[in-house]
């Protein structure tokens, strides 16, 4: 075991190194290559001085640009039918249709929200840095034609469509901290609420036309702030709040099903091209640069993760490598149109080791159950993700964006963050709120009787194995009796009335 362990290291250490040598160089060409713009127009040699500019053409769709964003739309869409088989392999037998639900009812919910009112609150007017205006309101205004602001070559609504499936997988990201307790009604109620308060708020900040993080120079590409910051530190209040799960720390607990895990993990690595580089809002080299750093980084973590697991427990997991996988598809997130293929690799490196460590060590030494590591994984590689956009970012890579630490610009890690600590404190009070609200309200919690029997057939009636439907039943009715007299003899004596 010893020597496994030694061998991992030194591997992991082995490869790290020589990452750092090969990234060195490269960094230093691009601190001193002056930056390109993209797309800058070029300055005819004989234009005469001071002569009138010409009138700026009016937006134009371009084909190209719109497929390639429509496309990107399907791709982050199936994310969220990713996650679902993710989260739901990750769940014990009884509870997979009511976690897998919980991401199919948000697509819809979302979908409706956004269109009514979710989009103008997002991206519509400012109103004083903090929250966009009304006037989009079921859409009013948002029609076929470019919006300047936010894709000059799209139409309007296919930014918005796109803008929709962010907005339905961040709450959904959340529904892991929460897995196996939290009932229905609530979850759906919480949903709703959290959207509308927390996660257009935050877009608005960071997207929006005059958002104050926007005003700022807060750099977030792709998300990492406004998806899964918000969704990790929302899930770690959930989770807190909430409590643990009948029986954890005292009954295994282990994914039910790895292979639909692995499938989902594989889904989620497919649509988050289109979640990164179709944040590009356009087809060409930005969105080619996001595409080769998201997969460059996804792949590191999860090397790392599997590396430092091996050295860690003896033997390196399949749960481990997918989730090290999304670790570093979460940390590349905000960096994605910043940065290069060899910082994207220490950005793999540095989120693979930040979210095993909060998953794997942070969670045991607090005791919080999240359930499915949501805050571990998302709250953590987003904040990694974001402060290390702060030092990576080159304007080389993206002239419209900013150049970081490492590029002699420290301002910038500075903002990145304030906006990382503000993004905290409003996901984690905000969503303490609401939590307390529904709780108040309709309540929060399924009953243990419900929770011990399973949420598929309590909350549902449906299970995804019918086959083991009464044998679950059986041994829910036996837990339940072991809980409330965990005495041998009288457990025994109350198992015979239960199953009568």
């Amino acid at each position: 075991m010893k020597g496994f362990k030694k061998v991992s290291w030194i591997g992991f250490g082995i490869f790290t190194a020589l990452v750092l040598s090969l990234s060195l160089p490269v960094w230093a060409e691009e601190a001193a290559a002056p930056p390109a713009p993209a797309g800058a127009p070029a300055v005819a040699a004989d234009a005469a001085p001071g002569a009138p500019a010409a009138p700026a053409a009016p937006p134009k769709v371009d084909t190209g640009d719109t497929a390639w964003l429509l496309a990107s739309s399907a791709l982050v869409l199936l994310m969220t039918p990713g996650l679902a088989l993710f989260y739901g392999g990750m769940v014990r037998t009884k509870n997979t249709l009511s976690t897998m639900m919980q991401s199919f009812i948000l697509i819809c919910l979302i979908s409706v929200q956004w269109v009514l009112w979710g989009y103008s609150l997002s991206f519509g007017p400012d109103k004083g840095g903090l929250i966009g205006g009304l006037e989009w309101l079921g859409l009013n205004g948002v029609g076929l034609e470019p919006n300047p602001d936010y894709g000059a070559t799209v139409p309007h609504q296919a930014f918005m469509i796109f803008q929709a499936m962010f907005a339905i997988i961040t709450p959904a990201l959340i529904t892991g901290a929460f897995a196996e307790r939290m009932k229905f009604s609530a979850f759906f109620v919480f949903s709703l609420l959290w959207a509308t308060l927390v996660y257009d708020p935050l877009a608005h900040w960071v997207w929006g036309v005059g958002g104050w993080m926007r005003n700022m120079g807060a750099l977030d590409f792709a998300g990492g702030t406004v998806v899964h910051i918000s969704s990790g530190v929302s899930a770690l209040a959930a989770a807190l709040y909430m409590g643990k799960r009948v029986g954890y720390g005292k009954d295994p607990m282990p994914p039910h099903n790895l292979p639909t895990v692995v499938l989902g993990a594989g889904i989620l690595w497919f649509g988050w091209f289109g979640f990164n580089a179709g944040s590009a809002v356009a087809s060409g080299s930005l969105a080619t640069s996001a595409f080769v750093v998201t997969n460059t980084a996804a792949a590191m973590a999860a090397l790392t993760w599997m590396f430092i697991e091996w050295a860690h427990k003896g033997k390196p997991t399949v749960l481990g490598a997918v989730s090290g996988a999304v670790a570093g598809l979460v940390a590349i997130t905000p960096a994605s149109g910043f940065v290069g293929p060899l910082p994207s690799l220490l950005i793999g490196i540095g989120g693979g080791a930040v979210c095993y460590f909060g998953a794997m060590i942070l969670k045991n030494m607090i005791g919080y159950d999240d359930s499915l590591d949501a805050f571990g994984v998302h709250g953590l590689g987003g904040t990694f993700g974001a402060l290390a956009t702060g030092l990576f970012a080159s304007k080389a890579i993206n002239s419209a964006g900013a150049d970081g630490l490492f590029f002699g610009n420290p301002k910038q890690l500075t903002i990145q963050a304030i906006t990382v600590v503000a993004t905290w404190a409003f996901s984690f009070v905000m969503t303490m709120i609401l939590l307390k609200l529904v709780d108040a309200t309709i309540g929060l919690r399924v009953s243990k009787e419900a929770e011990i029997a399973g949420l598929d057939i309590s909350e549902h009636d449906n299970s995804a194995y019918p086959e083991f439907a009464v044998s679950m039943v059986s041994t829910s009715a036996e837990m339940s009796v072991s809980y409330a007299a965990p005495k041998p003899k009288s457990s025994e004596k109350s198992a015979e009335k239960v199953l009568r």
